[in-house]
């Protein structure tokens, strides 16, 4: 059975879905319902319903008529859409798409799960992050990735050169970072851990959430040069965790505020990741609107 590597693609750059939480219930990955046009052939349509998808002829190389890139990266256009913009490497990105490894085996499809795929183009492997950057919303392109761009040879991982066809379906561009991400400003409140904060909007509650209190959020996290890495906004659906399973700023930070209050904290590195490998280093930033107490 063929199951979705998606997950895969992400966990590739060493992150998931919503690092801000750091905590064992990951964020669902964004669906969008089936915009699939039309186009298949009758053939590959039963294919579909049987649980694959067709290779195309020249699955085992790129065609001469394919452009290549500098990395090595291979693709040709086989349906251009109207033009645009592009996704840049921050952007979240709603795309179809199927892959196959160059002997004709298909190892994933969200054509044939029916319901197309929602990640950011940061958390993937290199070949797809530089790939969907070249497209415009209504392309559908196919890449021909070598293997120093996808898994490079990760257990478990389809090996070798991969061949995706992929049809970028919406573009959503990162949330803008505040004017201030760059450091706290002189309004802000310090803690004796030196955490930094500043209400932006006042809750209607009374109550705080404990260090072991189950909250609902919404957030979004920036690093200080502006740089976008996660978002529950840009998910459209809020998180939910226990207070106890995240990283020590968002322990702290969140027990200062009420149901109701959104507010913007920086958290210095010792309080974050502390340097973890593949996850946002130095100091972060991160607007929360705490929703809910459990």
């Amino acid at each position: 059975m063929y199951t979705s590597t998606l997950l895969g693609l992400i966990l590739a750059c060493g992150e998931g879905n919503s690092e801000a939480t750091d905590a064992s219930n990951t964020s669902k990955t964004e669906q969008t319902e089936n915009n699939t046009d039309a186009k298949e052939t009758t053939e590959d349509s039963k294919i579909g319903r049987q649980g694959l998808v067709a290779a195309p002829a020249d699955v085992g190389a790129a065609p001469a008529d394919a452009i290549t890139t500098a990395s090595g990266l291979a693709y040709k256009v086989l349906t251009e859409g109207k033009g645009g913009e592009k996704p840049s490497p921050e952007a979240k990105v709603t795309v179809h798409y199927t892959g196959w490894t160059t002997d004709g085996k298909m190892f994933d499809s969200s054509v044939m799960r029916g319901r197309p795929a929602t990640f950011g183009l940061n958390q993937v492997i290199a070949g797809w992050t530089e790939g969907v950057q070249l497209m415009s919303v209504g392309d559908k392109v196919r890449f021909w990735i070598p293997e120093e761009l996808a898994y490079q040879g990760k257990a478990g991982a389809p090996a070798g050169m991969l061949v995706f066809d992929v049809e970028l379906l919406d573009i959503q561009k990162p949330i803008v970072a505040p004017s201030d991400v760059a450091a706290a400003p002189s309004d802000a409140k310090t803690t004796a851990s030196g955490l930094a904060y500043k209400v932006l909007t006042p809750g209607t509650g009374t109550d705080h959430p404990t260090e072991t209190s189950k909250v609902t959020v919404h957030y979004t996290g920036w690093t200080t040069d502006g740089k976008m890495f996660d978002s529950s906004v840009q998910r459209g659906e809020p998180a939910t965790f226990p207070l106890n399973r995240v990283i020590k700023g968002w322990t702290e930070g969140v027990q200062l505020m009420v149901v109701g209050e959104k507010t913007r904290f920086w958290i210095p590195e010792n309080l974050a990741y502390q340097g973890r490998p593949g996850a946002p280093a130095g100091m972060l930033v991160f607007d929360v609107e705490l929703k809910e107490i459990q």
